[in-house]
C-alpha cells in the first residue's frame, strides 16, 4: 500500500474547493504584530546574490 493511499484511508479524500471562489484574507492582531516586527528589517543582497535581513537604523 502506498503511503498516500494509507493516508486517504485514515483521513478520507482531500477536499477540492471551487477554484473560482476568491480567497478571503483576514488581518488579525497576530498578523498585524508580525507585520510591525518585520517592518523593522530591510532585505539586503550581497555580491553573490544571497539575501539577508538587516535591522533598519532607528531614527531620532
Amino acid at each position: 500500500m502506498r503511503f498516500t493511499d494509507h493516508l486517504q484511508r485514515v483521513f478520507g479524500p482531500a477536499d477540492h474547493l471551487d477554484s473560482d471562489t476568491p480567497v478571503v484574507h483576514r488581518h488579525d492582531q497576530f498578523e498585524k504584530a508580525s507585520e510591525d516586527d518585520l517592518a523593522q528589517f530591510e532585505v539586503e543582497t550581497d555580491s553573490e546574490g544571497h539575501h539577508y535581513a538587516v535591522r533598519k537604523p532607528h531614527e531620532g
